[in-house]
């Protein structure tokens, strides 16, 4: 989720430096902080310090993760400050590459839209859940977007349900139906002269926007750190006084689930899963001044993990991949309950 914070309450110009020294310490992380670091100074007006940062990534010789995210938050970078006709030819790019990836998808048809070009953005929205929903029998969550975005741009054309905004309806969990969240009248509204209507649609959007926040958005999470069997094993071949916090491995991974269980039943959000390696906490320990042997380093260790973005939302879908990497899917490994 990329900042949305005003920039009257956070100074993102510092963050986004601060964010740009994180990455030169941290090469293996430096695309998901740099695209941090642009999506701040976006926030703070400097639209093209934040197209350089994204040509510095699309430039690296090493190859990128997801260049199509990079090359959708281009595009919707540029649209905003003048450059309308690179930005659509970007757009036009990642259309054809069909990426995997929902986010991509998302940002380039969302741009399209908040520029009113509903009929593209339909059209962007409605090749992206046909390439990435067809035959899937559960949508997975980061593709929610796709439908929500694809239902809002339909009621804004008055077009007649489909099914795939019956799909969008049964994954919508707010109390507020889409129909009603994606009402164009509701938007007209805003414009009314009435002082008592237009502030009591005010404060509507405001209370739906708290909850969507609240049910999509995920800052740091609330991190436990997850050792593969390899990586365990040569932990406590190096440091065996750690031995007393990992008896073994299966009790660890199912420690990890137990834990993540309470913390969800005691109402805690944001829940992540980090995967350690050895190197990285011996480098971590160095950096603290500490010895790797030091169990208080271990829960430390875990939330810079996820303080760089390392952090995997915890529960996966049921169908989804255990996060424990057997293979298995997580509703007949960890997420099995009698």
């Amino acid at each position: 989720m990329r900042p949305d914070t005003p920039a009257e309450n956070v100074d993102h110009t510092a963050e986004a430096a601060r964010l740009e020294r994180t990455a030169g310490l941290y090469p293996e992380d430096a695309e998901a902080l740099l695209l941090r670091a642009a999506a701040h100074l976006e926030l703070s007006g400097d639209r093209p310090t934040a197209s350089t940062l994204y040509d510095r990534l699309l430039s690296s010789p090493d190859g990128l993760e997801n260049p199509h995210l990079v090359r959708a938050l281009k595009a919707s970078n540029l649209w905003e400050y003048g450059h309308e006709a690179e930005a659509r030819a970007i757009i036009e790019g990642v259309r054809t590459a069909s990426p995997k990836d929902p986010a991509p998808w998302v940002i380039v048809a969302e741009a399209l839209e908040s520029h009113d070009e509903l009929e593209a953005a339909h059209d962007t929205f409605t090749q992206a859940v046909h390439l990435l929903l067809t035959d899937v029998p559960q949508p997975p969550q980061p593709t929610h977007p796709l439908l929500f975005g694809r239902h809002r741009v339909r009621r804004m054309l008055g077009k007649s349900h489909d099914e795939w905004d019956a799909l969008a309806d049964s994954v919508h969990s707010l109390p507020i139906s889409l129909d009603e969240l994606h009402d164009p009248k509701r938007v007209w509204s805003l414009g009314s002269e009435n002082p008592a209507e237009l502030e009591a649609e005010i404060l509507r959007l405001r209370a739906e926007l708290g909850a969507y926040r609240a049910a999509l958005s995920r800052p740091f999470p609330v991190a436990i750190l997850h050792w593969p069997t390899e990586e365990l094993t040569e932990l406590l071949e190096a440091y065996p006084a750690l031995a007393t916090e990992y008896p073994s491995h299966a009790d660890h991974l199912s420690s990890i689930e137990r834990s993540l269980r309470e913390l969800s039943t005691s109402g805690t959000p944001n829940l992540g899963i980090v995967t350690g390696t050895v190197p990285s906490y011996e480098a971590f320990a160095a950096s603290e001044g500490s010895s790797p042997a030091d169990p208080t380093l271990l829960p430390q260790y875990a939330t810079t993990l996820a303080a760089r973005g390392r952090a995997v939302a915890w529960p996966p879908q049921s169908t989804a991949a255990c996060w424990c990497g057997s293979g298995r899917p997580y509703g007949a490994c960890h997420g099995h309950t009698a």
